[in-house]
């Protein structure tokens, strides 16, 4: 599964940093592309927590319905794809120096066979580490404004 790791470092507080990305009301805002985030579970926070999202990469529109897989306050949220565009996202939090929070970032996707996946990741493929560098600076920017409190 093709993928992109980056680490993400902060000065806002762990706490903060999590209490932020595992909003999903936020998504929209920080993550690249993503043009829709909508719960479709009651709960809208932990493990079992279900989305259907759509991203918007180049000219393409991909959808997913995602659940949340794995979760721990404060220290991750794992979401993966159970239908649509097959990704895998996580995010894990610790504590760095002076009071820094550091996030680890993984995104990992699959392509379906064929042309059709050719294509795919020919438009994908380009964009996924800019994506990555975007999100983590809107990520950055929103956990450490005064507006994030």
């Amino acid at each position: 599964m093709p993928g992109v790791r980056q680490t993400v470092t902060t000065e806002a507080s762990r706490d903060r940093v999590f209490a932020y990305v595992d909003d999903y009301r936020n998504v929209p805002s920080w993550m690249f592309g993503v043009t829709r985030f909508t719960p479709v579970t009651d709960h809208t926070s932990g493990l079992g927590a279900t989305y259907e999202a759509c991203m918007k990469i180049g000219p393409k529109n991909l959808t997913s319905t995602l659940r949340v897989t794995e979760w721990v306050e404060n220290e991750c949220v794992v979401l993966t794809s159970i239908a649509g565009f097959d990704v895998r996202t996580g995010w894990r939090f610790a504590d760095g120096a002076d009071g820094q929070t550091l996030v680890d970032v993984n995104f990992d996707y699959d392509l379906p066979g064929g042309l059709a996946g050719r294509a795919l990741g020919a438009i994908i493929e380009p964009v996924v580490g800019q994506a990555v560098r975007q999100t983590e600076a809107a990520l950055r920017a929103a956990v450490e404004s005064s507006d994030a409190a």
